[in-house]
């Protein structure tokens, strides 16, 4: 397994640089104390934490895996141990409520946190990640006895969270849930089902579990408009502050996995298990897009993570493996062979994983600071700030995934046949990075949702609510220095309002249009979005070289790290742009009879 050293150099370019994380935060009511050198010094601890307790458990993790008994759950040896660190140090309280126990800080800092943890131990990452969805489903919607039974435990860490949505007959169309929630004299419920693959559903690290569950009222109306939402906690909370007595919510089995062996994923039945109402009864679904967008994010970073530890492995080998002579002459005359990161296919793979690991940080660090804004943020700004997320998670749940599992592959191309082979541990960051494209939500549902709901359902007022960032930003940056990237990004803009415009003239006339499109389309979207930051980079590092700002040798590498992925990864848009447009027949005309082998 590569030893994970965390990227701090360009974590701190984005945050402080790009971003301009300090001034932003004085901006916004409850983060006068986000002083950039605070926030440095947590990213700091976040990485030393990272390198040298959770990476090490990394591969052992996975090759230990869980192990189910009627007991409950064990997870791999040193889980449990890290775990009590984290709680002791004070994370799970990073960015939550301070009325709650939280410490207020950014969500920004959150999700580097989580990107930190997660490169050095997605396994180990996802038994907090949940619980992180639980606080701000809570925080949200839960009412002030449930704050202070169940919120401020989640917050402290001594209790984990989960989300209990899938059942065995329905994954993504929640419409079809059976799971019951049937009235109780006391103004509880009692709930009754199935839920399967619950991520962290069962395990030893924390004293409780809190699940956050769907389920249907008896007089519920059918599909999801009769879906409400539960706590259904593991132990019921003491009146000391503790567990009491057991609930009737138990751990069934767990999955046996291609990947995140080291993450119990459960499946959880309720059989009467007490509950209890969050939000408004029927509106469930509601109250779980609080879980979900945050989730969603959450995936979006494992693209980014994963792909980061796959680059940092490649990068090494690269430079140490030898193996045949540069096409230009030796490079490495008294050794018996080059090292291979000379050869220019190496260099392809090596400044593909980069390209995209360092697009993929300002993206998704950018989303967390429009969250910011829509928690803190007065009316308007934070208006502006929902528009933009409800644009652009999908994009970066799809894209950054797809992106990330391609980066990770691209490590064991770069190791060759030793990447083949489990010791160097570049095979286990494929298996564990190829469930990001599908829990919450496959690339095909994000695909729906950007095209279906946030694009044609808003009639183009989401996209070019992003165009218009774009147009300002290109606006702003006018010198003759940036137009190699400004003037490509303006046309590309141009080209996603047409093609957009396009799909949606076809919808119209056969709805299997937009369908036939989706992920074509968000592929596209997120390469273009992906250049928008890129551009970004690319001015300010021009701007700091030529001000003598820094070491100039990082800014250089960003220049041609951009140049790479204008001239090389942005034209792949133009293979989707051509399938979009061939329309829905190559796909629908067939009959299905046909398809039989």
């Amino acid at each position: 397994m590569p030893e994970f050293k965390a990227p701090l150099r360009d974590i701190n370019f984005v945050m402080n640089e790009l971003l301009e994380s300090e001034a932003f935060y004085q901006s916004l009511p409850g983060f006068e104390e986000a002083s950039q050198d605070l926030m440095d010094a947590i990213v700091e601890e976040g990485a030393k934490f990272a390198e040298s307790v959770l990476a090490p458990l990394n591969q052992s993790g996975d090759e230990e895996g869980c192990t189910w008994s009627e007991e409950g759950v064990k997870t791999p040896d040193g889980f449990p141990e890290a775990y009590q660190q984290y709680v002791e140090n004070g994370w799970p309280a990073l960015a939550a409520e301070t009325a709650y126990g939280g410490q207020g800080m950014p969500n920004l800092l959150g999700i580097i946190q989580n990107e930190l943890a997660g490169t050095a131990n997605w396994s180990w990452g996802m038994y907090p990640g949940l619980s992180h969805g639980a606080i701000k489903t809570l925080e949200e919607h839960g009412d002030e006895d449930q704050k202070q039974a169940y919120l401020t435990k989640l917050v402290e860490g001594r209790w984990t969270g989960t989300m209990c949505l899938t059942e065995s007959h329905c994954g993504s169309d929640l419409g079809l849930l059976r799971t019951k929630a049937e009235p109780q004299a006391d103004g509880s419920y009692a709930i009754t089902g199935t839920k399967i693959f619950i991520s962290a559903g069962e395990h030893d690290m924390a004293e409780n579990i809190v699940h956050i569950v769907l389920a249907r009222l008896p007089d519920a109306p059918a599909g999801t408009k009769g879906i409400s939402l539960f706590i259904v906690p593991k132990f019921m909370p003491a009146e000391d502050g503790g567990v009491g007595e057991r609930n009737a919510v138990h751990c069934a089995s767990i999955e046996k996995k291609m990947g995140i062996r080291a993450s119990a994923t459960c499946v959880m039945n309720f059989d009467g298990a007490r509950g209890f109402l969050i939000g408004p009864p029927n509106k469930g679904l509601n109250c779980m897009f609080t879980f979900m967008n945050t989730a969603r994010i959450g995936t979006a970073i494992q693209g980014l993570a994963h792909a980061e530890l796959s680059y940092q492995g490649a990068l090494e080998y690269a430079r140490d493996r030898l193996a045949m002579r540069s096409l230009t002459g030796p490079k490495n005359p008294d050794g018996p062979a080059d090292p291979i990161i000379v050869h220019p296919d190496v260099r392809r793979m090596l400044l593909t994983q980069k390209a995209i690991v360092e697009g993929s940080r300002a993206f998704l660090y950018y989303l967390a600071q429009l969250g910011d804004v829509v928690e803190h943020g007065d009316e308007e700004r934070a208006k502006a700030a929902d528009d933009l997320m409800a644009f652009l998670t999908p994009i970066g749940k799809a894209f950054v995934t797809e992106a990330g599992y391609e980066a990770a592959n691209l490590g064991i191309q770069v190791y060759g046949g030793h990447g083949f082979i489990k010791e160097w541990g570049m095979e286990q960051i494929v298996r564990d990075a190829r469930i990001a494209m599908l829990y919450e939500g496959t690339t095909g549902i994000q695909a729906m949702d950007l095209i279906g709901r946030k694009v044609l359902g808003s009639g183009g007022k989401l996209l070019t609510t992003f165009t218009d960032v774009i147009d300002a930003f290109c606006a702003a940056n006018a010198d003759e220095a940036d137009a190699p990237y400004i003037d490509v990004l303006k046309a590309y803009k141009d080209e996603w309002l047409t093609v957009s415009m396009s799909i949606g003239e076809k919808a119209m006339q056969n709805p299997d249009e937009a369908g036939a499109a989706a992920v074509d389309y968000i592929m596209y979207s997120g390469y273009v979005t992906l250049a928008f930051f890129w551009a970004r980079m690319a001015v300010l590092a021009r701007q700091k070289i030529a001000a003598g700002d820094g070491d100039a040798s990082f800014y250089e590498a960003k220049l041609m790290t951009a140049e790479f992925y204008f001239d090389r990864l942005l034209p792949r848009t133009r293979a989707h742009k051509e399938a979009m447009e061939s329309g829905s027949d190559n796909l629908m005309a067939m009959p299905e009879a046909m398809f039989d082998f």
